[in-house]
């Protein structure tokens, strides 16, 4: 560790502040602005002691659904570290993403806004508005040290929005490993962890964004079943066919989270041998649902629905289980809550509310009944459509139903069945699914579509859908029985599409005020693919 102490962090601190704010250019004597000096470091060196603050170590896989952790009841998937989280702290029910997708999802939680509150940064693979503050910058100019590795906020490009580092901070990806399997990034994320401890201040609370890069394709086929995994323990979703070959590619997705789950472990152990362990936050999540048909990109259960284990061993009460309703614009303000700081009031303002007061109870099941709905969103996820069009959704849950607005019902959710191969020439039918990431499961139901048992997965995930959609979540978690113009639901789901749109329009959401064309301008920095123009 460095031999600086935290009073230098302090005193550096104060005097970027001073010029950040400008504060040089105060007209006044001398020794009035060295007493405003010495005031701000006197504040400094008080409000960024350690003790009063906790340490964060945000920890976000890529591409996980809620229900696959062990601690969640999964039978065939192992995840002791996030076990232990859940179990020292709490296990969150009903937690969700802000888009099914990730760098939209990353958005939102990165500047504590909506989607449709941040512009570019709302959808897949675009720009990040330099206007909108992100609470990893926020802890580090307060004196957190701060810092991330694995995947950051993306894909997109920061840096043309004049940003000079991803929003997650600064980067620590120097240590590699030499053998992983296919698909699993070298990266060794504990190795890096212990490196961005060694480089903080003594004292100095520290802000870490471990970002996995899995369990996001590609996988190593075989990879679960090589690891010893049991295929018939595998729960497989009611929108895919209980076939071998989906068990299968399960339990290669499993073997990735598991991997997460072990630099996590490693990442909890250092913590606890430096004595760091019982002041530090630990919040376990993912960005959006598993990377298979009807789930990722789609604003269904399985692409919205996350994990979420948070523990504080220092103040929160252990072994306790929480069903609120938790957006992930709630989880960014409850982070700047806990490290005391202050959004910007010269900004927009969060979208979220802090839980702290949940994390400090003792309680179990539902503690705040305010929390009556959370909301999540997509635009353009890959390049899938004509034209790069968009598949626009928003989306409320509630306890029991989903609602989902399709504004585009016209277009297809899953990409165009069919895209050029080269300018002239027409690629393969149903090549055009990239809404869908490549998968055996994918390849499955398209190859098998004709099978009469296997057509309604195939035309569940790829044909074209309703404007209103309508799930009993209690009953329906697959998302399969649409209950949108069921004479016995029609109370519930006025009211439902009353809700959703009332908040879409007190937030600003362009869909909603102008019809959100907007969103179709908004330069894709990702690889653009060529699709038929639609008849």
């Amino acid at each position: 560790m460095k031999s600086k102490t935290f009073l230098s962090n302090g005193i550096k601190f104060s005097i970027d502040f001073l010029l950040r704010r400008k504060f040089s250019k105060i007209k006044c004597p001398n020794y009035s602005f060295l007493f405003l000096i010495f005031s701000l470091l006197n504040i400094g060196t008080q409000s960024f002691a350690a003790e009063n603050r906790p340490n964060i170590l945000l920890a976000i896989s890529d591409d996980q659904s809620w229900i696959h952790t062990s601690a969640s009841g999964s039978p065939a998937i192992e995840t002791p570290a996030f076990d232990h989280v859940a179990q020292a702290g709490a296990l969150f029910t009903n937690a969700f993403a802000a888009s099914p997708g990730c760098s939209p999802c990353r958005a939102a939680l990165l500047t504590g806004r909506h989607t449709w509150q941040i512009e570019e940064a709302g959808t897949h693979a675009s720009s990040f508005p330099l206007k909108y503050p992100v609470f990893p910058s926020l802890l580090a100019d307060s004196g957190y040290h701060t810092g991330y590795t694995g995947k950051g906020w993306g894909p997109g490009n920061y840096k043309i929005s004049g940003r000079t580092q991803n929003p997650a901070g600064p980067s620590y990806s120097k240590h590699k490993l030499k053998n992983t399997p296919a698909g699993i990034s070298k990266t060794d994320y504990a190795a890096n962890f212990v490196d961005f401890l060694e480089d903080r201040q003594e004292n100095q609370p520290f802000l870490f964004w471990y970002g996995g890069h899995e369990p996001h394709r590609s996988y190593e086929k075989g990879l679960g079943e090589k690891n010893g995994a049991d295929p018939s323990l595998v729960e497989v979703p009611g929108f895919l066919p209980d076939e071998p070959e989906i068990r299968s590619d399960i339990l290669d997705y499993y073997a990735e989270i598991e991997w997460f789950d072990q630099h996590l472990s490693k990442m909890l152990k250092t913590l606890e041998e430096k004595g760091e362990l019982e002041n530090t936050v630990v919040i376990v999540t993912s960005d959006n649902g598993m990377p298979f048909p009807r789930a990722k990109a789609n604003c269904y259960e399985y692409g919205i629905h996350m994990p979420l284990a948070i523990c504080w061993p220092k103040q929160m009460p252990g072994g306790r289980q929480i069903d609120d309703l938790i957006g992930f614009v709630d989880i960014t303000a409850t982070i700047l809550d806990l490290a005391q700081v202050t959004y910007p009031a010269d900004q927009p303002g969060l979208s979220g509310r802090s839980f702290r007061d949940i994390l400090m109870s003792d309680k179990s099941g539902i503690c705040d009944p305010l929390r009556t709905a959370v909301y999540s969103a997509r635009e353009r996820h890959s390049s899938s459509r004509y034209n790069n069009w968009t598949y626009p959704q928003r989306a409320l849950r509630t306890d029991n139903y989903l609602l989902i607005h399709n504004f585009r019902p016209e277009r297809w959710p899953a990409g165009a069945p069919q895209k050029y191969d080269s300018d002239d020439k027409l690629g393969p039918a149903h090549g055009g699914y990239h809404d869908i990431d490549a998968c055996p499961s994918l390849t499955y139901l398209i190859e098998n579509r004709d099978n009469p048992a296997i057509a309604p997965y195939f035309h569940a995930a790829v044909d074209k859908r309703p404007e209103y959609e309508l799930f009993n979540i209690k009953t329906d978690p697959a998302c399969m029985k649409n209950l949108s113009g069921q004479q016995e639901f029609q109370s519930i789901e006025r009211d439902l599409i009353v809700k959703l749109n009332t908040y879409l329009k007190e937030t600003g959401d362009p869909r909603v005020l102008d019809g959100g064309e907007i969103y179709e301008t908004y330069k894709r920095y990702s690889s653009i693919r060529k699709f038929p123009a639609p008849e």
